[in-house]
């Protein structure tokens, strides 16, 4: 069956879609944090507004909102270009498998073809690091650490 899904901008009227995966997304096993009601309502205002660090896809198809991806702009000093960081890629359940993850992936890097591409993947998440791997990702040995 052909894939007549697409992807677009996040506008103000995905709000509540968006926050509704979001809240599963954030108590699912692959995000360490719950995220919050005040920050999944940031994040997604902050998408559809004009903030130069941080925009928001929505992934559709005719019938429904099917999963969504953030995306945060930064400059790696590491490697010396512009790195575009992959925040958030969701998919719903029931659309799992159907190549939407890297479709989205495909999207964002001809979208920015110079850049360098980062996420970060819990281990346990399978089915997403092999999506990852498949599209070209590759690990790197770093301890992150935040404050």
């Amino acid at each position: 069956m052909m894939n007549m899904s697409s992807i677009r901008l996040m506008t103000i009227n995905d709000k509540e879609a968006v926050i509704d995966m979001m809240r599963v997304f954030y108590t699912s096993p692959a995000v360490l944090s719950n995220g919050s009601e005040e920050i999944f309502l940031n994040d997604v205002e902050n998408c559809v507004n004009d903030n130069p660090y941080l925009e928001g896809y929505i992934i559709e198809n005719a019938n429904d909102v099917q999963g969504y991806a953030m995306v945060a702009k930064s400059f790696s000093t590491e490697f010396g270009k512009h790195c575009i960081w992959i925040e958030d890629l969701y998919i719903k359940d029931e659309y799992r498998g159907m190549g939407l993850g890297s479709m989205a992936l495909k999207y964002i890097e001809e979208k920015y073809p110079n850049a360098l591409l980062r996420l970060e993947v819990e281990e346990e998440n399978e089915r997403a690091v092999n999506t990852y791997k498949k599209c070209g990702f590759e690990v790197l040995p770093y301890m992150e650490m935040k404050k």
